[in-house]
C-alpha cells in the first residue's frame, strides 16, 4: 500500500488481499471463535433452498474454517439465541447484535402501503396469540402454511406471520426442516437489543461501517448491496461512516476502506477451498470480475441448455485468487464432479485437494470426475484426485 496524500491509492493487489482477509479466506482462521465468530465478522449469512454438497448457510463456514462439523454449523447458528433470520442481502442469518440496526427496515415494512398478499382480519392477531401461548411453532403449526391452490397461494395465519416477521413483533429464531420457526421477538430477543431507538441515518450508519469492514473495501454499490441499501441511504451516511476515501489500481469509481484494514499489510496464509455461490465473497458479479478477473453466475435457473458452467457451479478460491469452477453433485458415497472448469493446469491439484476435502467433510469416500473444461485436463485432474484418495 503507498501512502499518500487523501484519498489513499492502493494498486489492485492490496484491494484483492485486503478484501480476502476481511471475509476471512486470508490468514490463520479464528477457530476458537468459531462459526459463531464467522456469523459476527460477516454480519450477515445468506440462506437458499439449494442443497448440493451441502446448504449455502453450512458452506458459508465451511469455506473459512474447513471440516466443522454439519450439526455443529446449525447449533452455532440457532441455539442459545445467538441469531435470528431476516432480510438482508436477501432471506439472512445474522448475529442478534444487529437486531437494532434493522430498525429502519422495520419501519418502512410497517409504513408500506401495499403487499402481495391480502391480510385476512383477525388473522394477525391469532398467530400472535397462539405464538404467545404455545411457543416457537412453524407456519404449518399455526395453521398451515398454504391453500390449495398454486405454490404461492399462501395461508391466512402464513401470511400473517410472514407479516409480523416483517414488522419485527415475530422472529425466525431457526429452520427446522428448512421450514422457518417463529417466536415472539419479546421472547427471542434479549431484552437490552429488543428495541427501535436508533433512527433511520444511525441504523444506516452502522449498517454501512459494518459492511465496509466486511469487505475490507468496496465502491459505493459494493457497500450498498451487502444489506441491499439503496444508493442515497449510502451517500446520506458515508463521510460519517467511519470508512475512508480510497483510489484503486484500475477501478473507474470511488472507494471507501476499513481503516483497520489499511493499518496493516494483508499477510498469510491463503484458503484453497470450494465457494458457495451466495458466499458474500463473490455476491455482487461486478465487483468479483472487478477484484479476481473472474464471471459468476448462478445458473441453477438457466435453462439446461443453456448451461455453461452446471446447476450449482461453486467457484474455486486458491492462493487467493478463482481458479475455476466445478458443478457437483452427490451419488451415495460418491462426490460426483459433473463439469470441473478450470482457467489454467495450475488449478488442477488446488481443484483436486478442494474435492477431496470436500468430501471428506460431507461423508464421501470416492471422487469421481466426469466432464472437465479444457479436456485436456481431466486425466491430470483424475491422476491427481487418485492420489489424494490412495
Amino acid at each position: 500500500m503507498t501512502s499518500t496524500s487523501a484519498p489513499l491509492s492502493l494498486s489492485a493487489d492490496d484491494a484483492r488481499r485486503i478484501a480476502l482477509r476481511a471475509q476471512g479466506f486470508l490468514g490463520a482462521p479464528d477457530r476458537r471463535a468459531g462459526v459463531r465468530g464467522v456469523l459476527r465478522h460477516l454480519g450477515s449469512v445468506q440462506l437458499d433452498t439449494i442443497s448440493v454438497l451441502a446448504r449455502s448457510h453450512e458452506l458459508i463456514p465451511y469455506a473459512r474454517l474447513g471440516a466443522v462439523g454439519r450439526g455443529t454449523v446449525e447449533d452455532a447458528y440457532w441455539t442459545e439465541g445467538h441469531a435470528f433470520e431476516y432480510w438482508s442481502h436477501a432471506a439472512c442469518i445474522l448475529p442478534v447484535e444487529e437486531w437494532p440496526l434493522f430498525a429502519f427496515r422495520r419501519r418502512a415494512y410497517r409504513d408500506r402501503p401495499h403487499w402481495g398478499h391480502e391480510l385476512a382480519d383477525g388473522a394477525y392477531e391469532q398467530v400472535i396469540k397462539q405464538l404467545r401461548a404455545e411457543g416457537p411453532l412453524t407456519a404449518t403449526e399455526l395453521g398451515g402454511a398454504k391453500n390449495k391452490g398454486e405454490w404461492w397461494d399462501w395461508s391466512d395465519s402464513k401470511i400473517a406471520v410472514e407479516r409480523a416477521l416483517m414488522y419485527g413483533e415475530v422472529v425466525c429464531t431457526e429452520r427446522r426442516s428448512w421450514k422457518r420457526v417463529y417466536d415472539l421477538a419479546e421472547r427471542a430477543v434479549p431484552d437490552r437489543l429488543l428495541h427501535d431507538d436508533l433512527t433511520d441515518a444511525e441504523c444506516l450508519r452502522r449498517l454501512v461501517r459494518q459492511s465496509g469492514e466486511a469487505l475490507g473495501v468496496g465502491t459505493r454499490a459494493d457497500i450498498a448491496d451487502y444489506h441491499r441499501l439503496k444508493s442515497e441511504q449510502f451517500d446520506a451516511v458515508v463521510e460519517d461512516s467511519g470508512l475512508v476515501p480510497v483510489e484503486v489500481e484500475g477501478w473507474s469509481k470511488p472507494a471507501w476502506a476499513d481503516p483497520a484494514a489499511l493499518a496493516t499489510p494483508p499477510r498469510g496464509r491463503h484458503r484453497t477451498t470450494l465457494l458457495s455461490p451466495f458466499d458474500s465473497l463473490i455476491w455482487e458479479r461486478a465487483r468479483t470480475e472487478r477484484i479476481f478477473g473472474f464471471t459468476h453466475r448462478l445458473e441453477a435457473y438457466v435453462p439446461k441448455p443453456k448451461r455453461v458452467y452446471g446447476y450449482f457451479a461453486m467457484p474455486l478460491l486458491s492462493g487467493g485468487r478463482l481458479l475455476g469452477r466445478v458443478d457437483p453433485a452427490r451419488e451415495g458415497s460418491t462426490l460426483v464432479a459433473r463439469h470441473a472448469s478450470l482457467d489454467t493446469v495450475k488449478a488442477v491439484e488446488p481443484m483436486a485437494k478442494a474435492l477431496v476435502e470436500a468430501a471428506g467433510w460431507v461423508g464421501c469416500t470416492q471422487v469421481r470426475v466426469e466432464r472437465v473444461t479444457p479436456a485436456e485436463l481431466k486425466a491430470p485432474l483424475t491422476a491427481a484426485v487418485a492420489a489424494l484418495t490412495a
